[in-house]
């Protein structure tokens, strides 16, 4: 059974791409699943599903761009039965903390009479180096809504390590792991944290959630910016705001501390021009 591979859907991804290449450098055969990949996968095309599920051992489940998506739920339901039916024996699905939608996701995993482990995760630090945000922080500002709410920020490299292990040793299945940061920070305290490991001056700045619309739009079109900005409306009222042991539990460390992601990213050009 340990020979045969374990598929990554999102292989191109922020964590995709990292839980490939741990498991590859673990000598896990590994299909990376993506719409342009060896082995494609495409959440919009039904028929690519079956193909790059069967004869796979397990795999790591991450809906794009979001299960907040109109319609993911329902796709994540049905790429579960197509499991069951190939004979998969693990799925790991990546969630998102305090969103209704993702919780539902995680219920349909739960009931799909599949082996699951679910990983349900903070905000990600990749956001401010690898996403819609690196931008604003070239630009030297941090504009997010709601100042004084304060998140356990997580580093995405940790995320990759519990996904792994749970794909890869005994003892994870069935489990929750709710993956956070070490400690609550405002948008302000990671700012500073920017600002000191970018030898430059990042300020947050507290917006609306119409300018966070904005602001996304500007990056990813106006139906990504819907469905992220109600995201942050609903998981930006504080129902976040206590940290997690999945990390613990999972891995056996600690998490890694956001001034940790800051320096190693600006470490590695994450905010220059040209990265």
């Amino acid at each position: 059974m340990q020979d045969k591979p374990i598929l990554v859907i999102g292989a191109t991804g922020k964590t995709g791409r990292r839980v490939a290449s741990r498991l590859e450098a673990r000598g896990v055969a590994v299909r990376r699943g993506a719409r342009n990949s060896v082995t494609p996968f495409d959440w919009d095309a039904p028929e690519t599903w079956a193909p790059a599920l069967r004869g796979a051992r397990a795999a790591y489940v991450t809906y794009f761009p979001d299960l907040a998506f109109p319609g993911a739920v329902e796709k994540l339901e049905s790429l579960c039965e197509t499991a069951r039916d190939v004979e998969v024996e693990h799925l790991v699905l990546l969630s998102g903390r305090g969103e209704h939608h993702a919780r539902l996701g995680e219920d349909v995993v739960r009931g799909s009479g599949v082996d699951f482990t679910i990983v349900r995760a903070a905000w990600f630090a990749q956001n401010f180096s690898e996403g819609y945000l690196r931008d604003p922080i070239l630009a030297g500002v941090l504009p997010m809504p709601d100042g004084d709410v304060v998140e356990p920020i997580i580093d995405i490299d940790d995320i990759a390590d519990v996904a792994v292990a749970a794909l890869t040793e005994d003892g994870h299945r069935g489990e929750l792991y709710e993956v956070t940061g070490p400690r609550l920070m405002s948008f302000a305290d990671m700012a500073g944290e920017l600002s000191r490991a970018t030898g430059r001056n990042i300020r947050h700045i507290p917006i609306s959630f119409d300018a966070f619309h904005e602001t996304i739009a500007e990056a990813g079109g106006s139906f990504v910016a819907d469905v992220f900005t109600a995201i942050a409306r609903e998981t930006l009222d504080g129902r976040n705001a206590r940290t997690a042991d999945g990390v613990t539990r999972a891995f056996g460390r600690s998490p890694r501390d956001f001034a940790d992601f800051a320096r190693a990213a600006a470490r590695m050009g994450a905010w220059t021009n040209a990265a």
